[in-house]
């Protein structure tokens, strides 16, 4: 499936809302020596990279939630909570 950085960046934003809610900026980077995106998030000075690979991008462009990018955005919206 060939996309953009964009629509995936947009995509992901859609199906996880609380990124827009707690002003956390989203830039992703396609990686072609582990042939995966990278999403990072950032807010303020902290900062989170994680790897999405081709399987979980397409279904993330599909609708679909990606377990583990869930989970790292839940730690990380989970350190701005405490």
């Amino acid at each position: 499936m060939g996309y953009s950085n964009v629509a995936l960046k947009e995509k992901i934003v859609e199906i996880y809302p609380e990124l827009v809610s707690h002003r956390i900026l989203v830039s992703i980077d396609f990686d072609d020596d582990s042939n995966s995106y990278i999403v990072k998030l950032k807010k303020g000075k902290h900062q989170m990279a994680t790897y999405l690979d081709k399987k979980d991008s397409d279904d993330c462009l599909d609708g679909v939630k990606c377990v583990s990018l869930g989970i790292k955005i839940g730690e990380f919206l989970g350190n701005f909570e405490r």
